[in-house]
């Protein structure tokens, strides 16, 4: 397995970039963490996940991986701690079976979201009310990099905890 310090350097010469851009928040940067680029990498997917595995808070049922960003992750996770995942989506879809999450029941399972980059914390916010109302437990969100941009105390305030594998100074060290 590829020790963290290791993971940490590949992970920020692997996607991060300097330049002008909007977040999801609203917010402006000058950097960004191209995040396609570390899931998209089969060596740097696994380690992400061989790492996570080590801190999934529990007792847990399954994890809840986020559309997009978060789906390869979780999917990577489940593969190497033995969870089940689930897929969510941003909403429910309004054909078909109109789910919200796809590959399990949601209903009475205590569930940890799975997410790529935390920024404002925004759309966990927005997941974690949406799962909570169909009737799982959220307490708990893994994420591979936090951007130290305000989503762990604006998730704290929803009852979340945020659980990153890095924050944004510890990869820029």
């Amino acid at each position: 397995m590829m020790n963290k310090a290791d993971l940490a350097k590949a992970i920020y010469e692997t996607s991060h970039i300097t330049g002008e851009f909007l977040l999801r928040s609203g917010q402006m940067s000058h950097e960004y963490f191209d995040k396609y680029l570390f899931e998209a990498n089969p060596t740097l997917l696994k380690a992400i996940a061989e790492h996570l595995a080590a801190m999934i808070p529990t007792p847990v049922d399954a994890l809840a991986g986020l559309e997009m960003g978060g789906i390869p992750i979780v999917a990577m996770l489940s593969q190497i701690s033995g969870y089940p995942s689930l897929f969510v989506r941003k909403k429910a879809k309004p054909y078909g079976t109109c789910k919200l999450a796809e590959g399990g029941e949601i209903e009475g399972k205590r569930l940890v979201i799975i997410e790529d980059v935390v920024t404002s914390g925004g759309q966990i916010k927005l997941s974690a009310q949406d799962l909570r109302s169909l009737g799982a437990t959220v307490t708990d969100v893994m994420c591979v990099i936090d951007r130290e941009a305000g989503g762990q105390a604006n998730l704290n305030a929803e009852g979340l905890t945020l659980h990153p594998l890095f924050t944004m100074t510890e990869l820029k060290q």
